[in-house]
C-alpha cells in the first residue's frame, strides 16, 4: 500500500500524538511568511521585477533556490548561481543545479512575454568551468519591448505547478494523447520522450526506487538531504528552501523530539526507516515517465533541458497531470554509477545525456513549496 507523508510520519507519533494533544498544545499552525512570495508574483510594475517575481517560483534541486540576479545595467538581468547553496555530494558537477537555473530562464521568460517584453538570453558570457560552478554570470538576460510572443495557458500554469510527491492512483492510466503533447512542449532543443507501456512503466519503477535506496544508504548524500529538512512551521518560515516538512503530525513530532534531524541520520531508526518507506511507495505509483536527452552536456544544453523542464511542467499542469522529478537515478556520485549506467541504456540507447526523468500519473492536490521573497535575491539595486 502506498503511504502518503502524512500517513508515513504517523507510524513514528503513536501514543505520543495522543499525549501532546491531551496537554492542549495546537498542532495546527502554518508558515506565516514562507509562501508569500506566492502571493506577490505579478505584483511589481517595473518589467524586470515583475518577470523575477514568477521565475523564483521555478523549480530546482533540494528547493535550495540557487539563483541570484543583479540589475545593476537598466533593461538587463545578470543571472549568478549562488555557491553556497550547491549539493557537492548528491550533484557533484553542479548539472542539476544549472537545469534548476534553467527553469528559472524559462519561467522568467513566459512571465516577460506576457508582459510584452522580450528577453535575450546570452549564457555564460564570462566562460565556464564543466566541473564546478563559480561566481561567473550563468546569464544575461536583455529586455526589450516585443509583441505577439505571449503564450497564456503557460504563463497561467506557472501559479498553479506542483512537483507532486505523493503516491498517485494506479487505476488511472495517462492516454497517450497527453504524453505526445509533453513532448511537444519544448522549445529549447532537448530530445523528449514518454512511455506509458506497462512493460517499461514497471521498469522504472524499480529502477528509481533502487536509485533511492542507494542514495539513503551512502551516508553523505542522505546527510546532505537531512541536513535541508525545515522541520515545523518556525523553521520553514526561518528558512523557506530545503525540504519542507510541515503539517500537524510534524509540529507535533517535532515538539516531542520523535523526530529530528539527528534521528533521521540513524540508520535502521524508525524515521529512516519510515523516510525510505515513503520515497518507494510513492516510486512504485508512477503511471507514465518522461524524459529529455541531450546530444552532449555542455552548460548550455544543461540550461536548455531546465527551460525544456519547466515548460513539460507547466504543460502536465495545464492537462492535470501530476510530476515528480526522479532525479537519483541521474545522480553523478560513484555508488549510483550502476543504476546511472541502465538508466542511460534504457532511456538513451543512441548515446548522449538523460538530463531529466520524471513520473507521471494523477495525484492529490499540495500545496507550494515555500520560498524566499524576491527581494532576498536582487543585488544591484
Amino acid at each position: 500500500m502506498a503511504l502518503t507523508r502524512r500517513q508515513t510520519l504517523s507510524i513514528l507519533g503513536g501514543g505520543a500524538i495522543l499525549a501532546a494533544g491531551a496537554g492542549g498544545y495546537s498542532v495546527t499552525r502554518s508558515p506565516q511568511t514562507a509562501y508569500a512570495a506566492w502571493e506577490a508574483a505579478g505584483g511589481y510594475t517595473e518589467p524586470r521585477m515583475n518577470a523575477l517575481s514568477h521565475a523564483i517560483l521555478a523549480p530546482n534541486p533540494h528547493n535550495r533556490q540557487p539563483w541570484v540576479v543583479d540589475l545593476a545595467t537598466p533593461d538587463e538581468v545578470t543571472l549568478h548561481v549562488d555557491t553556497d547553496r550547491l549539493l557537492p555530494h548528491t550533484d557533484p558537477f553542479g548539472r542539476q543545479i544549472v537545469i534548476g537555473l534553467g527553469c528559472f530562464l524559462e519561467t522568467m521568460r513566459i512571465a516577460a512575454a506576457e508582459a510584452g517584453h522580450a528577453v535575450a538570453l546570452e549564457l555564460f558570457p564570462e566562460g565556464e568551468d564543466a566541473a564546478a560552478l563559480d561566481g561567473r554570470p550563468v546569464a544575461r538576460a536583455r529586455f526589450s519591448p516585443a509583441e505577439g510572443i505571449a503564450e497564456p495557458e503557460m504563463f497561467a500554469a506557472i501559479a498553479r505547478r506542483r512537483s507532486v510527491k505523493e503516491p498517485y492512483d494506479t487505476s488511472r492510466p495517462v492516454p497517450q494523447t497527453d504524453l505526445s503533447a509533453l513532448v511537444g512542449a519544448g522549445a529549447a532543443g532537448t530530445t523528449i520522450a514518454t512511455t506509458g507501456e506497462t512493460g517499461r512503466v514497471e521498469a522504472l519503477r524499480d529502477l528509481t526506487a533502487r536509485a533511492f535506496r542507494i542514495e539513503f544508504a551512502t551516508p553523505r548524500t542522505y546527510k546532505e538531504s537531512v541536513d535541508l529538512f525545515r522541520i515545523g512551521h518556525r523553521e520553514v518560515d526561518a528558512d523557506p528552501d530545503g525540504i519542507d516538512l510541515i503539517g500537524p503530525m510534524f509540529e507535533t513530532l517535532r515538539r516531542t523530539r520523535l523526530f529530528t534531524r539527528e534521528k533521521a541520520l540513524v540508520v535502521d531508526s524508525m524515521p529512516y526507516r519510515a523516510g525510505l518507506d515513503m520515497v518507494e511507495a510513492n516510486s512504485v505509483t508512477g503511471m507514465a515517465y518522461v524524459w529529455q536527452v541531450t546530444e552532449t552536456n555542455t552548460r548550455a544544453d544543461q540550461i536548455a533541458a531546465g527551460r525544456d523542464w519547466m515548460r513539460i511542467h507547466l504543460a502536465a499542469t495545464r492537462l492535470g497531470i501530476a510530476v515528480q522529478p526522479m532525479s537519483q537515478v541521474l545522480q553523478e556520485f560513484p555508488e549510483m554509477a550502476g543504476p546511472y549506467a541502465e538508466a542511460h541504456a534504457m532511456l538513451a540507447p543512441g548515446g548522449g545525456t538523460v538530463q531529466m526523468l520524471g513520473r507521471l500519473g494523477y495525484g492529490p492536490e499540495v500545496g507550494a513549496a515555500p520560498r524566499w521573497p524576491l527581494e532576498a535575491k536582487i543585488r544591484g539595486v
